[in-house]
């Protein structure tokens, strides 16, 4: 059995080669780039016909999108001595669904914006206003997450899962943003996230990506 990650880890394909580095998974990592049609070949384009990255392929189990592949590796796979990023019963599985799809359609539009005209633009090309406008919007939708993590540690419970992964990986991106700021509960919850090995090992490899 072969389990290819395509995508380079400055990209959503951090999602998945997280998820594979928690669990100690053996695994090809084919960094493929974006740019320039790279993602619009024949080749790739069999794999997923929307021409984006990630793409994972379980020994002809092809998933795309960056959550569902992330949520794909956790569900197929365990770690050394059974350790799981899964679900454990049903109460687990409604908390990672229901957050990790709250990070794709309640924070990562404007967490992205954000991120790019703050911080990852040229700065003839940001927009202050656009991460402003961002940042307010994020704040509200922020203390959801903030009372949540009243009563837990952790988006699913007291454990960490891939609800974690797939929740921290968006809010990343606004880590400087003032909404951010103002719950402490949930910046504290992404600096663990963070600072965690996989996590430490993926950035690694998303800086070899970049070109010097």
């Amino acid at each position: 059995m072969t389990l290819k990650i395509y995508g380079i880890a400055a990209s959503r394909t951090s999602r998945p080669l997280w998820v594979a580095q928690e669990l100690g998974l053996d695994y090809e990592h084919i960094a493929q780039v974006y740019e320039g049609g790279a993602t619009r070949t024949p080749e790739f384009l069999a794999l997923n016909p929307n021409g984006h990255i990630p793409v994972i392929d379980d020994d002809g189990i092809v998933v795309w999108e960056s959550m569902a592949c992330a949520l794909y590796l956790a569900e197929r796979f365990q770690g050394p001595g059974g350790a799981s990023l899964a679900a454990q019963n049903h109460a687990e599985r409604a908390e990672i669904l229901r957050w990790s799809f709250w990070a794709v359609t309640e924070c990562e539009k404007d967490a992205l914006t954000f991120l790019m005209h703050r911080i990852a633009m040229p700065e003839d090309r940001r927009k202050p206003e656009l991460a402003q406008q961002a940042d307010r919007r994020l704040a509200p939708v922020l203390q959801v997450l903030e009372q949540h993590l009243r009563a837990r540690s952790y988006v699913a419970g007291e454990r960490f899962t891939v609800a974690d992964i797939c929740v921290a990986s968006v809010l990343a991106w606004a880590q400087r943003a003032d909404a951010m700021t103002a719950c402490p509960r949930v910046a504290d919850w992404l600096q663990r996230c963070l600072a965690r090995p996989a996590q430490l090992q993926v950035r690694v490899m998303a800086k070899r990506a970049r070109p010097a």
